[in-house]
Order: C-alpha cells, then sequence, then structure tokens
C-alpha cells in the first residue's frame, strides 16, 4: 500500500521540519512548502491527497490560497492551521474551501488523527476552469497572460464559484464565502459585486462567464 501524499505549508521553519519528519515517522509520504505561492505552483504537479495549511502564510491569507487551490482544481482535503480560534475565523476557514481546522498549539497526535479522517472521507475529483487562475498573493485572476486586479471581497467571491464549476452556487453561500461571519448583506449588495467580477471576465477573451439563476444564486461555466 503505497504511503497517502500529504503537502505540509508552513512559513515557520522549525514547525516545519518538525510536522515534516513526525508524519513521514507516522507513514505520510510528506513534502513541504513555506509559502502560498510555492504551494500554488507544485500542488497541480505532485497531486498531493491531502494539505496541511497554514492561515498565516507571509505572502497570502491561507484561505485564500486554499480558494486559489480549488481554482486550480486540486480537490485534495484542506487542514488548516492557525493561531485564530474565533467563530469568525473557522466559519471562513470551512467558506473558503477547507475541511478540517487546528488551533496552535495543538496535539500532533490530533493532527494525525484529524489528517488520517480527512484522508478516509475524501474523494479527489478533479475540476477544470479553462484559462482562468486564482493569484491570492496579488488578488487578482488571470486568463492567460491577462491580469484582471480584483477586490479581496470580489475574489473570495470569484474563488468559492471557481471552485465549483458547472454549479449552481447558492446566495448565502457566496455571502458566507465573501463577508465575515454574522455580516448583514443585502441581496443587492451581492449582485452588484457578482455583476462587476462578470464585467472584468468579459473583458477577457475565453473566460469562463457567471451565469444568473434567479432566486437561487449563481454558475460559473
Amino acid at each position: 500500500m503505497l504511503a497517502p501524499r500529504v503537502l505540509v505549508v508552513e512559513d515557520d521553519a522549525d514547525l516545519r521540519s518538525l510536522l515534516r519528519r513526525g508524519l513521514t515517522e507516522e507513514g505520510f509520504a510528506v513534502t513541504a512548502a513555506a509559502s502560498g505561492a510555492e504551494l500554488l505552483e507544485r500542488a497541480p504537479v505532485e497531486q498531493p491527497e491531502a494539505v496541511v495549511l497554514d492561515i498565516g502564510l507571509p505572502d497570502a491569507d491561507g484561505r485564500d490560497v486554499c480558494q486559489a487551490l480549488r481554482a486550480q482544481g486540486v480537490m485534495a482535503p484542506v487542514l488548516f492551521l492557525t493561531a485564530r480560534d474565533a467563530l469568525t475565523d473557522k466559519v471562513g476557514g470551512f467558506a473558503a474551501g477547507g475541511d478540517d481546522y487546528l488551533t496552535k498549539p495543538f496535539e500532533f497526535a490530533e493532527l494525525v488523527a484529524r489528517l488520517r479522517a480527512l484522508l478516509r472521507r475524501s474523494a479527489t475529483v478533479p475540476l477544470g476552469v479553462g484559462v482562468l487562475r486564482l493569484d491570492p498573493g496579488a488578488h487578482a485572476a488571470f486568463v492567460g497572460d491577462l491580469r484582471l486586479p480584483l477586490t479581496p471581497t470580489e475574489f473570495r467571491l470569484l474563488g468559492k464559484l471557481v471552485g465549483r464549476p458547472g454549479e449552481v452556487v447558492r446566495r448565502r453561500e457566496l455571502v458566507a464565502a465573501a463577508w465575515p461571519h454574522g455580516a448583514r448583506v443585502r441581496d443587492n449588495t451581492l449582485d452588484a459585486y457578482v455583476a462587476r467580477i462578470r464585467r472584468k471576465l468579459d473583458s477577457a477573451d475565453d473566460a469562463p462567464t457567471i451565469r444568473t439563476v434567479h432566486g437561487v444564486g449563481y454558475v460559473l461555466e
């Protein structure tokens, strides 16, 4: 039986080394990265079966990196590591496409147990979104070489849609992904943001389009 492939993304060198060594001893095939950019470069090539992802990365918020990872078609389960345990942080992590959440400091045995549980439940299904990719460090979308700048809210909305291409994403899911937990967002506010994203995509040849499903949500196709 092959060892499960796990990619650890942690900017703290000591913790990264500890996790790599410990998980290897537990029977995982471990590679490690120090930044979100490095993860996004390597994950489509390495195709990890699970990702351990620190939220507090030096180049981007780990939740934005997770959305960009989903946009690349990498659907391996993501276990977030964070020093923050507020409900809003947890909800934001799940809304970004994460699968589990562990607060620092943590017991290594719990990390291993959660990781094994995620691997048992996971079913990796590759998804494609054509030429569109997300860059969380720049808060931008790229269609080929064309850069489409996005606000943080636009980035999170588009990331949610890109993570589920061809599928209707309900309005409440989009609000949960783009705004803090508990925020009161009017329907026309969501519609206005989606309209702005749609105009940016329409300016690029071969970019996917956002279709409105009236009374339900939006779909990227």
